[in-house]
């Protein structure tokens, strides 16, 4: 055999090894096929990263809007359970497919900005209006249909870059953001956000995960989790969910989950103005943490599996999003239609519309500066039912 094919045999070689090394790639815990998620996006290479820590939480991301896919969290008995909604391929992440925002970490400014517009520094800037003509979660070419560069992954971390021009669906200045995902060996999982610009803009990040708690959303309803919240007031929406710019105590009013509450105790609660313009929950509410990332925010529970959500941020406001838009016409992981209810997403994030509101704390990134937004998503199990029959 001359060197020619010996060269020829030896490329064939390898090359079957690479494919058969693809097919039999292993399936996550959450049961994802990585090959679902491998693939080119507008030209950029798009796959599935995996952690995992010593105790067996499992959580799988694709770098396809920095996307949070699955999250495999014990529950009292032990077992795995997936507490995320999304897909089980990339491709029903795509736009063209699902415009959801599924498990997403929002950019350039997370929630709304009114009619698109707002000046900074005397200059007026419009952007893509999306949702009741206001520009929500930086319209639709938002980060959470681009791709996000790979910077390191390792078994329990994952770091991204989102390199964003000057112009960018309308938003001022180049803007260099990671976004890193670390999971820690006590189920927590933190994730941190930083970003420089060339220019004076805006920036607002946020993960938007729907989370069901009891890995089961074909039947259970996130009305039924428990929720208390270190919020002592919230700023009220109007009929297009745009903040009217006051800030109102939540003392009797649905909002007040100070001292916790069912989630769904005042859900369809429509008598109540609030809860009719956010058709349920979809509000911001103002944590009086003082951007103390050691203090709770927000605890979610879930009697079914006993798993405690704790929220730690050092933002100065979470929106709490019931899931009020899903009506069984899109169907997530397994095959299961997601149905009104069937998640709650935990946004912390600066204000609705703080561009236009000087008064709140400012979104504002100038060259030299560096933004800087931190959230832990800490889980555990409380057996509630336990300890009343303990007290008995």
């Amino acid at each position: 055999m001359n060197s020619y094919m010996k060269r020829f045999v030896l490329f064939a070689a390898v090359a079957l090894a690479f494919v058969s090394c693809a097919k039999q790639a292993e399936p996550t815990l959450s049961g994802l096929d990585p090959n679902a998620f491998k693939d080119r996006y507008q030209g950029k290479r798009v796959a599935l990263y995996t952690l995992k820590n010593e105790q067996g939480m499992e959580v799988c991301i694709t770098n396809f809007g920095g996307r949070i896919v699955s999250m495999m969290v014990p529950d009292i008995k032990g077992n795995f359970l997936d507490v995320v909604l999304g897909f089980d391929n990339i491709k029903d992440y795509y736009p063209e497919n699902n415009a959801s925002d599924f498990g997403a970490a929002i950019g350039r400014y997370a929630n709304r900005i009114n009619q698109g517009r707002f000046t900074l520094d005397g200059e007026e800037y419009q952007l893509p209006r999306n949702n009741f003509g206001h520009c929500l979660h930086g319209g639709p070419d938002g980060w959470q249909y681009k791709v996000y560069k790979v910077v390191k992954h390792n078994d329990t971390m994952l770091k991204l870059l989102m390199d964003s021009p000057d112009g960018d669906s309308g938003f001022p200045g180049r803007v260099k953001a990671y976004v890193t995902y670390t999971l820690t060996p006590d189920n927590q999982l933190q994730i941190s956000y930083e970003a420089t610009t060339n220019k004076p803009t805006v920036i607002n990040m946020t993960n938007h995960s729907y989370f069901n708690l009891a890995g089961d959303p074909e039947y259970h309803r996130v009305s039924e989790d428990f929720i208390r919240m270190n919020a002592l007031a919230f700023t009220p929406v109007d009929a297009t969910y745009m903040p009217t710019g006051e800030i109102r105590n939540v003392s009797r009013t649905p909002m007040d989950f100070t001292s916790g509450e069912y989630v769904g105790v005042n859900i369809n609660n429509f008598a109540d103005e609030q809860i009719k313009n956010g058709n349920g929950f979809d509000h911001n509410w103002i944590l009086n943490n003082h951007r103390d990332i050691t203090e709770p925010a927000v605890m979610l529970y879930t009697a079914q599996s006993c798993i405690l959500l704790t929220v730690y941020t050092d933002e100065p406001g979470i929106q709490i999003y019931t899931g009020n838009f899903l009506d069984g016409s899109v169907q997530g992981k397994k095959g299961i239609y997601y149905k009104k209810h069937a998640g709650i997403c935990l946004e912390t994030q600066k204000y609705p519309d703080s561009p236009n509101h000087p008064e709140w704390p400012s979104p504002v990134l100038r060259p030299g500066e560096t933004y800087r937004s931190n959230t832990v998503y800490a889980f555990s199990t409380l057996d509630i039912n336990g300890e009343k029959e303990a007290e008995k």
